[in-house]
C-alpha cells in the first residue's frame, strides 16, 4: 500500500529561499565593499553615525544596531585607525566618548552608496522593473508589519 505524499512545506520552501537570498546578498555586498577597504558591518557602523545629528555616544551605536557595547568599540577601532571616524570627548560628561565622521569618512560614504547600488543592481537583475516595485512592497510588508516592527 503507498502512503500519501506529504504536502510540500510551502512557508518552509519560502523560508529556506529567503535565506539563501539573504547569503546571497551578503557575498555580492561584500564583494563590492572590499574595493572601499570595508567591512559590511563596518559600513553599517558609518551609515548610522552618519544619521545622527550630533555625534553619538558609543552607548546610543550599540542600541542602534542592538549588539553589545564590546563590538561597537571593536567596530569604531577598526574605522578609527582607517581614519573614517574619530573618537570626541563629551563636553559635558567626560566620561562619555562620542563618535564623529571625518572627512576621510565621507568619502567612504560617498563610495559605500555607489557599491550598495551596484550590489543591488547584480541582486535586482533578473528582475522587471515591475517585479522590483512588488518585491519593494512585499519586502515593506515584512519588514514593517512583523511582530518585532510592533515592540
Amino acid at each position: 500500500m503507498n502512503s500519501p505524499v506529504p504536502a510540500p512545506d510551502a512557508d518552509g520552501l519560502l523560508a529556506e529561499q529567503l535565506l539563501r537570498l539573504t547569503r546571497r546578498l551578503h557575498r555580492i555586498q561584500k564583494r563590492h565593499l572590499e574595493p572601499v577597504g570595508i567591512t559590511p558591518a563596518q559600513s553599517r557602523l558609518l551609515r548610522v553615525v552618519a544619521h545622527y545629528d550630533g555625534a553619538p555616544r558609543m552607548a546610543d551605536l550599540a542600541d542602534r544596531l542592538e549588539v553589545v557595547p564590546r563590538a561597537i568599540t571593536t567596530l569604531v577601532d577598526g574605522l578609527e585607525a582607517s581614519g573614517r571616524v574619530r573618537r570626541v570627548p563629551d563636553p559635558a560628561n567626560r566620561r562619555v566618548v562620542r563618535i564623529e565622521l571625518t572627512d576621510d569618512g565621507r568619502v567612504t560614504l560617498r563610495q559605500l552608496r555607489s557599491a550598495r547600488r551596484a550590489a543591488a543592481e547584480d541582486i535586482l537583475a533578473p528582475l522587471t522593473a515591475d517585479q522590483r516595485e512588488v518585491l519593494g512592497g512585499l519586502l515593506s510588508a515584512l519588514v514593517d508589519g512583523g511582530p518585532e516592527a510592533r515592540c
